[in-house]
């Protein structure tokens, strides 16, 4: 069998749902699994972490420069964590057949400290149950790297047993200081699961990865395993990532999560807040929300604890629309990276509540301007109200059974900050 029909029924056996942007080498394989083509790379990961929310397994499907597109909320899920694996399966081109360039996309591991595999002949099937599984230990996403050779080459079929596990959110008592020390700490026992896995093989010189010929096998690419170490000729297709890296140590053991009781302090919306009204509608509706980045994050610490999640930049959109289904975002992340998703949620209807506070600021990072997200929106027919009038956010803070878009619009009072309020 090619190895593009057998990762095809691992991630049709092993997964829930499957998201695509078609492209060389996975369009065929994004066809096979009949993966949900979505506007682009990054709001499909964005839908793949909300199903994950629901404690669904999915698959992305992309290519190698897609990866691009996604690395906000790809690096953002390694310190907010997740529930049901996700696996990114990663297209590459080493040799640019049909792609502008040969990016290498195993160096994301590195940068967003995933586990990253790489299948040969044999291991195709069991790469992608050990993908999710990772995902799910590690509370983060796995990539699957995959090239052309593999693609289009014979393997075998080796199928394996699927088993669900469960990842885990950061501690929304964390800071996000305690986030990062708590998303390091697994990253460090990270080495030993690769180091442990029974899909690399020791034979001796040289190495082989992925389809590349090799007595000894690596899988796990990333974090390698300390068995590298000791292999001096490694064959790889494209760049030397695994030569480059063998006999690099894990961090360290991590000091214990810094909470904010800890710290002695947590911040909040500003005391003169414009925006204060309409979520206490939702605190006391109890409504759970995906937040952004930006004020509404805030949304997530006392005295709301509303947010369930938080993936960065224009990300609540579509992992709302696939969990909680209501959003909040800023003016200024909507129009930065979350338009792309709205516009895949209404072609789709999915059901959404999309709360945008629209300020004409950057409040969280100074105050500098921002475009009034209105003239983007005619499209969507939202919603417009005043922050003060609690009547119509009363009425329309709900959602139904289609994608909705409700802009609040207050203005920052000058001189305002977050609170801080002492533990």
């Amino acid at each position: 069998m090619k190895g593009v029909e057998v990762i095809a029924q691992a991630l049709l056996a092993c997964t829930d749902r499957q998201y695509t942007v078609p492209g060389f080498p996975i369009t065929d394989l994004g066809e096979r699994t009949r993966a949900e083509m979505v506007i682009n790379e990054k709001a499909a990961l964005e839908y793949a972490l909300g199903d994950s929310l629901s404690g669904r397994r999915v698959a992305v499907i992309i290519k190698n420069v897609g990866v691009n597109a996604c690395a906000d909320p790809l690096l953002q899920a390694t310190a907010q964590g997740l529930i049901g694996g996700v696996i990114l399966v990663t297209g590459d081109d080493p040799e640019a057949k049909g792609s502008q360039t040969a990016q290498d996309s195993r160096y994301y591991g590195e940068l967003a400290e995933l586990p990253v595999l790489e299948p040969d002949q044999t291991t195709c099937y069991a790469s992608v149950e050990a993908a999710l599984e990772a995902s799910e230990e590690f509370s983060r996403v796995a990539m699957l790297r995959l090239t052309p050779q593999i693609l289009e080459g014979e393997v075998s079929c080796n199928p394996v047993s699927r088993t669900d596990r469960k990842g885990r959110l950061s501690d929304r008592t964390w800071t996000m200081n305690g986030r990062v020390t708590a998303a390091q700490e697994l990253y460090r026992t990270m080495y030993t699961w690769s180091g442990r896995s029974a899909l690399n093989q020791w034979k001796g010189e040289p190495a082989g990865v992925g389809a590349a010929a090799g007595n000894s096998r690596i899988i796990t690419v990333h974090p390698l395993p300390e068995q590298a170490a000791g292999i001096h000729e490694i064959h790889e297709y494209g760049r030397t990532f695994v030569r480059d890296h063998r006999g690099i140590l894990p961090p360290g053991p991590q000091k214990l999560p810094q909470a904010m009781v800890d710290r002695g302090y947590y911040r909040t919306f500003c005391t003169t807040c414009p925006f204060k009204p309409m979520m206490n509608i939702l605190k006391e509706r109890n409504s759970a929300i995906i937040c952004d980045a930006g004020c509404s994050v805030l949304g997530m610490t006392p005295p709301f604890e509303l947010g369930v999640a938080s993936y960065g930049m224009g990300a609540s959109i579509a992992v709302a629309a696939r969990s909680t289904k209501i959003a909040l975002i800023g003016d200024y992340a909507l129009l930065h990276s979350g338009l792309n998703a709205l516009i895949d949620v209404y072609e789709k209807r999915l059901p959404l509540l999309c709360i945008v506070m629209n300020n004409k600021c950057t409040a969280m990072t100074g105050k500098q301007p921002a475009l009034n997200p209105i003239p983007y929106l005619s499209w969507a027919n939202p919603v417009i109200c005043r922050a003060d009038d609690e009547k119509t956010l009363k009425t329309e803070l709900v959602v139904t059974d289609r994608p909705r878009t409700l802009v609040v619009s207050g203005t920052c009072p000058e001189g305002s900050s977050h609170e801080t309020v002492a533990y």
